[in-house]
């Protein structure tokens, strides 16, 4: 085997276990998430005698149904395609790795981890914040107010709204810090290309000068 084919193979295998760790975390991460986001549905009790916002009961049933979607999709190419990968990555043979369809399906895979560590994330802050707001909203005061602060808010609005105050900034700051990363993981990802594509263009170069070489010599 030559080093321009070895050092190729080296990027696919690495490829390939980037690729297998990708969708192990895609996997826990979404069965984690929608299984709460279930759980959630089914436990939260809703008053009878109180008079729930329909916009509110709306969003909070679209965004469970959302999150659950989002995750059991990713899931779902996660489970299909990790077996195909692990069976691979289990053989100790170099030449194995033609065997893999992690090049194939590459979009498939950044497809689900994109929708489990970023969308799926962004609807579970939402998800928490609704679900304060369906839990707390219902509460009343210990003592009714008197009749002129008829227009103060309840304990439970309350904490329903130190829960979306807490939550928005934090959601805001996980936007920046999904951006930077993922800006960062491309510039790291294009360095790497571009000198691995350096070394293997010194390598074919070498390659072709010494077949060159021995044309002469034999001539």
């Amino acid at each position: 085997m030559s080093s321009n084919e070895h050092s190729l193979q080296a990027l696919s295998w690495r490829k390939l276990y980037l690729s297998r760790a990708k969708l192990k975390a895609t996997s826990r991460t979404s069965a984690l998430l929608s299984g709460f986001a279930m759980v959630a549905m089914v436990e939260v009790q809703l008053e009878d005698d109180h008079y729930y916002p329909p916009a509110l009961l709306i969003a909070f049933s679209a965004c469970t149904t959302v999150l659950v979607a989002v995750h059991l999709f990713a899931l779902m190419i996660s489970t299909c395609i990790l077996p195909n990968l692990e069976a691979v990555s289990n053989v100790h043979n170099l030449n194995s790795i033609k065997e893999s369809p992690h090049e194939r399906m590459h979009r498939h895979i950044e497809l689900a981890w994109a929708f489990s560590t970023v969308i799926g994330t962004l609807l579970f802050i939402a998800e928490v914040v609704l679900l304060c707001w369906v839990k707390f909203l219902p509460l009343k005061d210990v003592e009714p107010p008197p009749p002129k602060n008829d227009s103060s808010i309840t304990a439970g609005k309350a904490a329903a709204i130190a829960s979306t105050v807490i939550m928005v900034p934090f959601a805001l700051v996980f936007i920046v810090f999904a951006v930077h990363f993922y800006r960062s993981l491309v510039s790291h990802k294009t360095e790497r290309q571009d000198e691995e594509l350096q070394v293997l263009a010194k390598i074919t170069q070498m390659h072709n000068q010494l077949d060159n070489r021995g044309d002469t010599n034999f001539a």
